[in-house]
């Protein structure tokens, strides 16, 4: 099997035909941080930015991002999502925001893409929200930290400690 299953035999790109694998429960949880000042953790935690609930709107923003993954990478495959959440854990000391996704799907191929790109467009979408109060602000550790399902079983990142 071509270990680089995204490039034909004369190495031109194509997307990998998963018609013939089985179908299987699939989950994937991603995670990254935004470093932003003790200044902007404040407000965002109090409510009080010009743009409104920077969180919530990072939520979404996150889960519309898993269900257009295949829009956004060529060679993704376009997946019938069964379910994303995505979490935000504050950490006042570091004045930082950690995002988590976690999408979940019954299909022939995994959600690992659409877990790194809801945390991607989520910490984005709270650096766009935050910019105008400091454009310092610093999208750090992205990582796929498990996965589950599908031919290749399982899989736990051992460098992914989410207190990083």
């Amino acid at each position: 099997m071509n270990e680089l299953n995204h490039f034909d035999d004369r190495g031109n790109s194509r997307m990998v035909d998963v018609s013939e694998k089985p179908l299987s429960d699939r989950t994937a949880v991603a995670t990254g941080r935004i470093q932003v000042s003790p200044q902007i953790l404040s407000r965002i935690q109090s409510g009080d930015t010009r743009k409104g609930d920077v969180l919530g709107v990072a939520r979404v923003a996150g889960i519309m991002a898993a269900k257009e993954t295949s829009r956004l990478i060529p060679m993704c495959h376009p997946l019938n999502i069964t379910g994303v959440n995505l979490d935000f854990q504050i950490d006042g000391e570091r004045a930082s925001i950690e995002a988590t996704a976690t999408v979940r799907i019954t299909g022939k191929t995994g959600v690992e893409m659409e877990a790194l790109t809801a945390v991607s467009v989520a910490l984005l979408t709270i650096y766009d929200m935050c910019k105008s109060m400091d454009k310092s602000m610093r999208i750090e550790g992205i990582q796929l930290l498990s996965k589950t399902g599908g031919k290749s079983g399982d899989y736990q990142n051992p460098k992914g400690d989410p207190s990083r």
